[in-house]
């Protein structure tokens, strides 16, 4: 996300930075690229304009104008109004209501609202302790409640039966009252949805909302669709009370307009952003760390947090054990490291994450992708048992073998070979043994990915 943003801006900011001084025209020319960046990523233009106005007046401030390094001073400004635009801090979920907390989903059909439900679901009763319940009031396609079916039963959600014969308030009510004497502490309830905004859906949703007075009510849009996404956001928060934002498909936009675009315009917060299609793939939306990596600096806090969340803590532990009891480094142990970085989203997750990777060339990175992990676990597995615990045995027809087997060229088979040598080379040289010791390997691998 952000990728083309996060470039335009780091190359102008990085101008600056050399500057002895800021003048009103060299600030002038930065504020100019700066708002072609914006507009370029499909920022709305009253939300381009106002954060111009903004950064410039911060920019022609004593303090930046007197500061030891003011091309940084500078760059501190723009950050500061970036989060402000966001929103300047994540705005979580009200749960605090008597159970069950009701939250209604909305949004137009495509966004990717029914499986936005199932990770909201996951993600309350993972991180937040809740016992969780789902119900589809979309009586219009038999296939979004199926949908739900299928992914509550895969998330261990409390599904409620519904279908295309009910109407949406009795659906709702009936839900609330099964999951008030089951206990649960949430349901979620998602709505039908549109190709585009009409009257029929609003007068809908309205009376829905009316009827069952949820604690929240989210506003689920697809964040390719740039300000277009703002826009119909306003139109539903003007027909409903919406009290926050969750933004999907995050991962295949590389402009941004929309999570810059959404707070301005609507007022309301955007309190999830979707990562990809896996319902491990939601987090919290916080500016601070949004706007970081729209400058290139990382997001280390998310990283570790994806980390605490996803790696399997038993394998970790006991891969720790083994290299501190000096037992060497095997390829069973790389393809759990590999298979670590699936789960924590792939190399391209991680990589906007780590602070300077935006200066990667970009012909590097376009070689990088996840299909790439999946690649070589495939060697890996295409290995017999006895070549993975000694790799030296790894020769001649043996190459040949492993990459007919998974399907690769013999330099893909002699790249993952040099590859596990540095690793198995780090390895030895770790001494604690613990988490942290091997994250900076799966760090490396990341690195040592990227220099193929």
């Amino acid at each position: 996300m952000f990728d083309n943003l996060t470039d335009r801006l780091s190359n102008t900011l990085k101008k600056l930075k050399g500057q002895g001084r800021l003048t009103e025209d060299n600030i002038k020319d930065t504020l100019h690229e700066v708002r072609l960046a914006l507009l370029e990523a499909d920022v709305a233009l009253p939300v381009v304009s106002a954060f111009i106005q903004q950064v410039k007046t911060g920019a022609m401030g004593k303090e930046v104008q007197a500061s030891l390094s003011p091309g940084q001073a500078f760059i501190k400004v723009v950050n500061a109004e970036l989060i402000k635009v966001m929103g300047d801090a994540n705005e979580g979920l009200n749960l605090k209501a008597n159970p069950p907390v009701v939250i209604l989903l909305a949004g137009l059909q495509g966004a990717g609202k029914t499986t936005t439900v199932g990770k909201l679901g996951r993600w309350l009763q993972h991180t937040q302790k809740k016992k969780v319940g789902v119900v589809s009031a979309d009586i219009y396609r038999p296939a979004a409640i199926k949908q739900l079916q299928v992914l509550a039963e895969e998330l261990d959600l409390d599904f409620f039966p519904s279908d295309t014969s009910q109407q949406p308030i009795d659906i709702a009510i009936n839900a609330i009252a099964a999951a008030k004497k089951k206990f649960l502490d949430v349901i979620i309830i998602d709505t039908a949805g549109r190709l585009h905004i009409d009257a029929d859906m609003m007068t809908e949703i309205t009376a829905l909302h009316h009827a069952i007075q949820p604690t929240e009510t989210l506003f689920v849009v697809d964040s390719m669709t740039g300000q277009d996404a703002a826009n119909t956001a306003k139109a539903f928060n003007d027909a409903l009370p919406l009290t926050g934002i969750i933004l999907t498909k995050a991962d295949g936009d590389a402009r941004g307009g929309a999570a810059l675009s959404i707070r301005h315009i609507t007022g309301k917060p955007i309190k999830f952003i979707g990562m990809g299609e896996k319902a491990t793939e939601l987090e919290l939306f916080h500016p601070d760390r949004i706007a970081s990596r729209i400058l290139g600096m990382g997001d280390i806090l998310s990283l570790i947090e994806e980390i605490e969340q996803k790696v399997d803590k038993e394998k970790a532990e006991k891969f720790a054990q083994k290299i501190k009891k000096g037992k060497s480094f095997d390829f069973d142990d790389f393809r759990e490291q590999l298979e670590q970085m699936q789960n924590m989203g792939g190399i391209s997750s991680m990589m906007e994450k780590l602070p300077g990777a935006n200066n990667i060339p970009q012909e590097m990175r376009d070689k990088v992708n996840d299909k790439m992990i999946a690649r070589q676990i495939a060697v890996i597995c295409s290995m017999t048992k006895q070549e993975r615990r000694f790799p030296d045995l790894i020769k001649g027809n043996r190459k040949k073998r492993i990459a007919a087997g998974s399907g690769q060229e013999i330099q893909d088979v002699n790249r993952i070979l040099k590859q596990f040598i540095m690793m198995q080379k780090m390895m030895k040289k770790m001494k604690n043994g613990n988490m942290a010791n091997m994250m900076r390997g799966i760090k490396s691998n990341v690195r040592n990915t990227m220099r193929r």
